[in-house]
């Protein structure tokens, strides 16, 4: 039977400890339905770089380590001091040099390297996030005919963005050498279509046809194993560390849980809630603010900064509206497992998720999916998220207006009951439609398509057509050109 190659810059081995990530999560069904094999990096940097195949049941696991040079060039430097600013539309953020450009292309020979090793004609290989962009292309090079697609996690930008990245000429269109490419939001797939038509001259007419060949494109929005996680959120809410948490504040809990990143927002949020404070003093010791905001990249200078200055924000609110009673802000540095975050959501009245830029954003969907549908709090949602494609019954707003934001909290406090089960209602009853169980097999299907058959994975075309959801969109425009080596 055809196996499934997951490639990754960071590979999630079960067992191994730690918090699930969102990729982890979102594998999960594809993990358990068929047999699989994860490659990417270990995470550990070494001076004398060792690959270790790892099996757990059916499924293997294969890390490689990285030495010092790549994890400075490939990670470090171009996939987040190039690719994640710019893909963020933060030109401003981005730091290029052609040796980073070197390490990241250096490090996808190699995982192509390791791939070449172990890959079987009638294998199938779906390559996740802007870390891999021109792997395909490597593993082509090498004579490899599989079927390829890859997934982006996070946002792409319009074509005049893309461009003003060096060397986007050789980079972007290695995309062409996947069989399909998926994206987030169809915003995302018509701006990657922009970029083959402006650049490349390729049709940029979107089309409902999956089949034939070339490279196409698809919108896969990913979703949450939302029954499951209602379910989660209704037992932690009752654990000790829940109720602690509550009985230690007065009235209502708000919360905020993300990364420490510039593309979060959370100084402009943080300065909405202090113009929220403001306008609104009745509010004063009946809403407490909870951002719990892991550190993250903090080598990298703009991450330290930005630290420097959440923390002065939050004192500033705080030394401003604190009284012996209360504390409007509780800023916590550190990460919390699932259940307790779980938790913590079905028991804040108020979600306030506001992003500059997200290509989904997750916590928006766990915590529609945590709350009590006779008693639902009310999610503020950035615009400019991915998940607010999806989430009209929101309260969407512009992350960069803070007076916007400070009266959409307003809002949100004073909303009544009913107005409150009805968006709750219509939020749930979307994700439901949109349950990450069907998530892998939708892209497996997409990926097959008409020629699945030939290529040696009828069992497996059979397996996913009969059990996948709804066929996404794609466009179809032929494979682009490949660009110089």
């Amino acid at each position: 039977m055809a196996r499934i190659f997951i490639i990754s810059n960071r590979v999630a081995i079960p067992g191994a400890g730690g918090n699930p990530g969102g990729l982890e999560v979102a594998l999960k069904a594809t993990l358990r339905s068929h047999p699989c094999v994860w490659l990417g990096w270990s995470g550990e940097v070494s001076d004398t770089p060792q690959v270790k195949t790892l099996k757990k049941g059916r499924n293997s696991y294969i890390v490689t380590d990285l030495p010092p040079e790549d994890f400075d060039e490939y990670y470090n430097g171009f996939a987040n001091r190039v690719l994640w600013p710019i893909f963020h539309y933060r030109l401003d953020l981005a730091e290029f040099s052609r040796r980073d450009l070197s390490g990241y292309l250096r490090v996808n020979e190699r995982f192509a390297d390791e791939l070449a090793k172990v890959l079987a004609p009638d294998d199938i290989v779906w390559v996740h996030d802007y870390h891999l962009i021109p792997l395909a292309k490597a593993l082509r090079a090498r004579g490899l005919d599989n079927r390829i697609g890859f997934f982006l996690h996070i946002p792409l930008p319009p074509p005049e963005i893309l461009t003003a990245m060096p060397n986007h000429e050789t980079l972007i269109p290695a995309l062409g050498s996947y069989d399909l490419v998926g994206f987030q939001t169809d915003g995302d797939a018509a701006n990657f279509a922009r970029y083959l038509a402006k650049e490349l001259g390729a049709p940029s007419h979107i089309s409902h046809r999956l089949g034939g060949g070339g490279m196409r494109i698809g919108t896969f929005p990913v979703g949450i194993e939302t029954r499951d996680f209602t379910r989660l959120a209704g037992r932690s809410v009752r654990t000790r560390f829940v109720q602690q948490v509550l009985n230690s504040i007065p009235g209502s809990l708000m919360i905020g849980v993300d990364r420490l990143d510039y593309s979060k927002g959370i100084p402009n949020r943080l300065e909405a809630y202090e113009r929220f404070l403001i306008a609104h003093p009745q509010w004063h010791g009946q809403i407490t603010y909870l951002q719990i905001t892991p550190k993250s990249r903090s080598q990298i200078k703009e991450y330290s900064e930005m630290e420097q200055a959440v923390n002065a924000i939050s004192g500033r609110i705080n030394g401003a509206f604190s009284d012996a009673s209360w504390a409007p802000v509780r800023y916590v540095n550190r990460p919390y497992s699932r259940t307790a975050l779980a938790g913590l959501y079905r028991a804040a009245r108020v979600g306030l998720v506001t992003p500059m830029r997200d290509g989904m954003n997750l916590v928006a969907k766990e915590y529609v999916a945590s709350q009590d549908p006779e008693d639902p709090g009310v999610l503020i949602l950035s615009r400019f998220a991915g998940a607010a494609d999806e989430f009209g019954a929101a309260l969407l707003v512009n992350p960069y207006d803070p007076d916007a934001v400070a009266a959409a909290i307003a809002r949100a406090m004073a909303m009544p009951l009913a107005e409150r089960k009805t968006r709750h209602a219509e939020l749930y009853a979307t994700m439901l439609d949109n349950d990450i169980a069907a998530w892998g097999d939708r892209f497996l299907k997409a990926l097959l398509g008409r020629q699945g058959e030939a290529r040696g994975v009828q069992a497996l075309a059979d397996f996913i057509a009969g059990g996948a959801a709804k066929e996404p969109a794609a466009t179809g425009p032929a494979r682009p050109p490949a660009a110089p080596r």
